[in-house]
């Protein structure tokens, strides 16, 4: 069990708490000036109120955010024990039986503040599992508190998915939490939300720029990159795919088989780009536009074709995986057309001021585009031009010089052939 230190608890029994503790709060205040993330904010804040004197032996902190794989997180610390992080995924996470019969949801359906449990001795209250859990462990006394964030008005959340907090705190010593340590942590807790309100917030910005940019674009864009015309000009490669038949499959499919056939189409495809080190940059209808940048010794023109070429082998392979399943259940293959071209683009932000979008343009973009419509005509499914290929050299079946609807001089396409990757 966990003693308070010699001289310790008479130093907290000011009504304004200790000198120690009232570290931790101005600690708390100035990272809510920095960029400390959530996490390091719980763990700084449990291991410097351990260190203050206050009995804890475990903490939590769980909160909503707005991200595409997950609804929600917990971050758990345990004296002596390596901090957890678990992200929740969004299906069925606040329909659980744990969820459901849990105190966090009790304090939320109720409108309250707080839950207070003593786990040991005549006064023990053992309600709800977790609390059975924490009892058998060695902790003795439990406290939950749930502090929303509220709008400027002050009456309502400030959304779905930035609701508040909900921490509690536990401790293994024999007599559990005194009023004092109560008084201390009631105060910290409420300086640790806010501190994290301004992380969450932040990290939730950063989650919808990137699922909806991109990370390098939504990166540039927090950077002050936000005005019409912001941009820089890269030398890139550039991938352009586009699936087929998607005009008579949107047409014959009910909606939600066609949407769920798109994203399996753009799982195989843009997935494989994001896995080797690409930048999607748009949905263009069923159509993938994404970017292989070259910058300087971060990635040379050799290195950023190589990773198209194996973006290109992933992609092949996963759609072969997802064919076969089709074909097993009688269903047809879903077919697409590939681009892989070479130059420079500018990226930035294109628009009118009050809608913006962060893409690439110019004359490199369109002859990917062009590039790929010639495979449809030429029956390949991957072409790759000549600028690409004198940048990478290797076993390419050369296809002849084509006109490119749009681009003025003829250019050499090439198909993969043996040995590419």
């Amino acid at each position: 069990m966990h003693d308070d230190l010699p001289g310790q608890a008479s130093a907290r029994s000011s009504p304004d708490g200790s000198p120690l503790v009232n570290e931790v709060a101005e600690w708390l205040a100035d990272q809510a000036l920095g960029d400390t993330s959530v996490g390091d904010l719980m763990q700084g804040c449990s291991e410097r109120l351990l260190a203050a004197g206050l009995p804890l032996w475990r903490s939590y902190l769980g909160y909503r955010t707005l991200h595409p794989l997950f609804a929600s997180i917990s971050l758990i610390w345990k004296r002596g024990e390596d901090f957890d992080t678990v992200e929740h995924s969004h299906e069925n996470v606040f329909q659980s039986e744990a969820w459901v019969h849990s105190p966090l949801n009790y304090v939320i359906q109720r409108g309250l503040p707080f839950l207070r449990r003593r786990l040991r001795g005549d006064e023990a209250l053992l309600d709800f599992e977790i609390l059975r859990d924490l009892r058998d462990q060695g902790g003795s006394d439990y406290l939950l508190f749930r502090i929303p964030f509220l709008s400027s008005t002050g009456d309502r959340p400030d959304g779905p998915a930035i609701q508040g907090v909900l921490g509690s705190w536990t401790t293994d010593r024999a007599g559990g939490f005194t009023d004092q340590d109560i008084r201390d942590l009631t105060r910290i807790q409420r300086r640790l939300a806010v501190a994290c309100k301004v992380q969450i917030k932040s990290q939730v910005a950063k989650n919808v720029l990137d699922t909806y940019l991109g990370m390098d674009a939504g990166r540039k864009v927090l950077d002050g990159q936000i005005r019409r015309g912001d941009g820089e000009q890269v030398h890139a490669v550039l991938w352009y795919s586009d699936m087929r038949d998607s005009t008579p499959l949107a047409d014959a499919l009910p909606r939600e088989e066609f949407l769920a056939l798109l994203n399996t189409y753009f799982e195989c495809t843009a997935g494989a780009v994001l896995a080797h080190q690409g930048e999607v940059l748009r949905f263009i209808g069923d159509a993938v536009l994404a970017i292989f940048p070259i910058r300087g010794d971060e990635h040379t023109a050799s290195e950023a074709c190589a990773h198209a070429l194996a973006a290109m082998g992933t992609a092949g392979d996963n759609l072969k995986e997802v064919n076969q399943g089709r074909e097993a259940l009688g269903l047809s293959p879903i077919r697409y057309g590939l681009a892989l071209h070479l130059g420079d683009v500018v990226y930035g932000n294109i628009g009118v001021p009050e809608r913006l979008e962060f893409s690439v343009v110019g004359p490199a973009a369109n002859e990917a585009a062009r590039l790929e419509s010639l495979t449809k005509e030429l029956r390949e499914q991957v072409l790759i031009s000549e600028d690409f290929v004198a940048s990478y050299p290797g076993a390419y079946r050369s296809l002849g010089r084509h006109n490119l609807r749009g681009v003025g001089e003829e250019m050499e396409v090439f198909a993969p052939g043996t040995g590419t990757l």
